[in-house]
């Protein structure tokens, strides 16, 4: 998930496509579609201007639910990155 210094926090969508090819990568075979549906949640919250802190820490158990054991850090360390940037 290294791509994820490219995405922003703001909107900016194509970093967002970056990192969603990292994070599908790293989802459990049978979450893909789970995946998807909490990924287009989160950019429908984005687009609505709900896309903050509040709602990354209630949402946070759905991703981290839907990850692979091995997959855990990377993405913990991602969402910290992305979380400080919501502050």
């Amino acid at each position: 998930m290294k791509e994820q210094d490219e995405y922003s926090a703001k909107g900016d969508r194509s970093g967002w496509r970056a990192w969603i090819g990292c994070f599908i990568e790293r989802v459990k075979d049978n979450n893909k579609e789970d995946a998807q549906a909490l990924l287009n949640e989160c950019f429908s919250k984005q687009d609505s201007g709900e896309f903050d802190l509040k709602y990354l820490e209630e949402i946070k158990p759905r991703f981290f639910a839907i990850v692979k054991p091995e997959a855990v850090g990377e993405l913990t360390e991602a969402m910290g990155h992305f979380a400080s940037r919501l502050q």
